[in-house]
């Protein structure tokens, strides 16, 4: 039996989540029919998202689920052995690891929705549709600009938005838009790596103080190398030809350029908490929050000022600024999953899961594999889980090896259209013409890049490995 949960934990690393506080003293589940039945659940409300695409079946609803019946089971034994107290403690523990992570993204989110509030990606948009650029330039407009935008909004935002930009030139031409799209996702997973606010992963690893702030942007050159070889690759199969030149201009709102400003605030206000007072980022990001609460308030005050024209160019009604406009439009289902996650995860670690895919990964396979194959995983299995079972098997791995694990949790995902929010996000956007397959027909190409991004890493960080 024991094996056979070793072999799962590998297929499935989120299975090798454990609660860190009190998991010495706490009962071994894993050769127990309890533990059984708690891998059978978590692996159906897994394949229940990972079908979302088909089902239409927001993946949050069977996490929640899942871990409602893992945790009633894990409750009943340990009630049943009079140690209560233990399970509600790593019940806590886990609740607190993922109130912070939830309340970090939920105002990184409602900055970016206060943003796109002020127009501020339409106008660039607009701005890049009227400059008349060719193919070929707009392939690599759109993917530098993914690359660079990521690192500060999420990977999703960043792509929807440049993923806009080559629908409305592309003029029909289909052979554009897959190429397009698949730089897109590889250039906006990219620019996630290197940044704790570029992805979930890489905001798990900062919050839980195994990377420093500063120290992530020594991915820069390797997450660079990971988007520019299949971009380079995929340069000449684009059509050189010129698409059709837009004239629409978008004027950002009013405060636009002061979101822009407050919310860089917030990122050093969260840095600040985090490095000279040693505080969790997430109290930054909050009081971050309050900036833009404050400044919506004189928004609102003023809004006299603003003049919004109606199509038959009358005046029309003043619709003020609201921040928690912004708060109502964050993506609750992924809030939600990533508590689902969270608790599933974690009570199956609490069950003894920790040991078993420790040893197998890390102590015999080998960091390096261990880290590789994990990038691996996450084109088919979501990087949030694979990168929370890692942070909580706490291997004896170097600086150099934890970077590694974030650059390939994070990047790995671009090998497959389903393996990143961003794929299937345009798979859905660009439907008919960026799909699963044209993707994969492009997959030695992305492969090659991750290759070369990891011998980069290894390269260029070698004195920290």
């Amino acid at each position: 039996m024991k094996s056979i949960v070793a072999l799962a934990a590998i297929v499935f690393p989120p299975l090798a989540f454990a609660s860190g506080e009190g998991a010495g003293h706490a009962l071994d589940l894993t050769g127990s029919d309890v533990g059984a039945v708690a891998i059978a659940v978590f692996v159906v409300a897994y394949l229940l998202v990972m079908a979302e695409e088909y089902t239409h079946l927001r993946k949050s609803k069977p996490v929640i689920l899942a871990a409602g019946i893992i945790w009633l089971m894990i409750g009943r034994v340990y009630h049943q052995h009079g140690m209560s107290e233990l399970a509600e403690a790593a019940v806590r523990h886990n609740l607190v690891e993922y109130a912070e992570l939830m309340l970090f993204l939920l105002v990184a989110m409602t900055y970016i929705n206060s943003m796109d509030d002020r127009r501020v990606f339409d106008a660039l948009r607009a701005w890049l549709i009227r400059k008349g650029f060719g193919f070929r330039q707009l392939f690599w407009l759109t993917g530098i600009l993914a690359f660079f935008i990521s690192p500060v909004a999420d990977n999703l935002t960043t792509a929807l938005l440049m993923c806009a930009v080559v629908m409305a030139v592309a003029g029909g031409n289909a052979r554009f838009v897959s190429l397009a799209c698949i730089n897109i996702v590889v250039a906006a997973n990219a620019g996630g790596a290197f940044s704790p606010f570029g992805d979930i992963t890489t905001l798990m690893v900062w919050q839980k103080g195994v990377v420093e702030f500063w120290t992530f942007f020594l991915l820069f050159v390797p997450a660079l190398v990971n988007f520019a070889v299949p971009a380079a690759i995929m340069h000449f199969a684009v059509p050189a030809g010129q698409p059709r030149v837009g004239d629409e201009y978008v004027e950002m709102k009013r405060g636009a350029w002061g979101v822009i400003a407050l919310f860089l605030a917030t990122i050093v206000t969260a840095v600040g908490f985090h490095n000279f007072i040693g505080l969790p980022p997430v109290i930054g990001m909050l009081t971050g929050l309050s900036y833009l609460q404050f400044f919506g308030y004189y928004l609102k005050k003023t809004a006299y000022r603003e003049r919004v024209k109606t199509n038959n160019g009358e005046i029309g009604d003043i619709v003020a600024f609201d921040v928690f406009r912004g708060v109502a439009r964050a993506e609750w289902d992924t809030l939600l999953f990533f508590y689902g996650v969270v608790l599933c995860v974690g009570g199956l670690g609490f069950m003894g899961y920790l040991a078993l895919a420790s040893e197998t990964m890390y102590s015999q396979w080998g960091a390096t594999s261990a880290n590789v194959s994990i990038g691996l995983l996450s084109a088919i299995v979501d990087n949030i889980p694979v990168m929370f079972a890692v942070l909580t098997m706490q291997p004896d791995m170097s600086l150099g090896q934890w970077l590694l694990v974030t650059m390939t949790a994070g990047v790995g995902g671009s090998l497959l259209s389903i393996g990143s929010a961003a794929g299937v996000a345009l798979m859905g956007q660009a439907r008919g013409q960026y799909t699963f397959f044209s993707h994969l027909r492009w997959m030695p190409v992305v492969a090659l890049g991750y290759a070369a991004s990891i011998l980069a890493h290894m390269w260029l960080n070698a004195s920290i490995f």
